[in-house]
């Protein structure tokens, strides 16, 4: 009987170890769009701290006194970086400003990207789809600046409970945002204005809830942009003269 019972028992372990490794291993969700500039833009349906890329971009509104709400990946960010954004934010020395950006060097065995850019989104009151425009610009101006070919995105607005704006119209907005600031940054790379820099790739990442009207919003904001880029002068920045 004992022999039984261990044989039972390791024959129960060996198949919940198989499911775990299983779920371990299976494949993130994803869409992949084309957006103006030959950019690529994937969807996936993952956390901004597993995302393996070499710039993640993450949002905050205004710190306040009475303390900052952190739900979901927003708390899982700063779990993983030992409470080192909540004390930023507490000590006043990020205070999520509008457009206030802070870069953080990832710590070993703490988050996959290598850098993660704080972007400040201002008062929560005030916010507006206006204001996603500007951080998606903010956000390509920066990754630009740091020459990161591809970087993951995430406004982690819900998980600050936060939902006056619609999912799906704040991604369209942060991808007209970053498509248009890109589009004159290769303008201007074409005049020696600017430093040459090419984005291959940039991430979304979206929660199961949000998967899908996080892609219908990235579509539209890739036709927005495509609309207003056909739009815009051919003529050179800098005069002749």
């Amino acid at each position: 009987m004992r022999w039984s019972f261990a044989v039972f028992f390791m024959i129960i372990l060996v198949g919940f170890s198989s499911n775990v490794v299983a779920d371990e291993n299976q494949t993130v969700k994803e869409v992949l769009l084309q957006a103006p500039n030959n950019v690529k833009i994937r969807l996936r349906m993952e956390g901004p701290y597993d995302a393996d890329v070499p710039l993640q971009s993450v949002c905050y509104f205004k710190h306040k006194d009475s303390g900052d709400k952190l739900l979901g990946a927003a708390l899982e960010l700063d779990k993983r970086l030992n409470g080192a954004i909540s004390s930023l934010r507490n000590r006043k020395e990020f205070v999520g400003e509008e457009l206030e950006t802070f870069l953080l060097q990832s710590p070993k065995n703490g988050l996959k990207p290598k850098m993660l850019l704080l972007v400040g989104l201002g008062d929560e009151d005030s916010l507006s789809l206006e204001r996603m425009e500007r951080i998606g610009r903010v956000a390509l101006r920066e990754t630009a600046r740091l020459g990161a070919t591809r970087a993951g995105f995430a406004p982690l607005l819900r998980d600050q409970g936060d939902s006056k704006l619609d999912t799906g119209e704040v991604e369209r907005a942060v991808t007209r945002g970053l498509l248009l600031a890109y589009d004159t940054d290769k303008r201007l790379q074409k005049e020696g204005l600017v430093k040459p820099f090419t984005l291959d790739e940039w991430i979304v990442e979206a929660g199961p809830s949000y998967f899908d009207v996080t892609k219908v919003g990235i579509q539209q904001g890739i036709e927005d942009a495509s609309a207003a880029i056909a739009k815009r002068s051919t003529d050179p920045y800098a005069s002749k003269k």
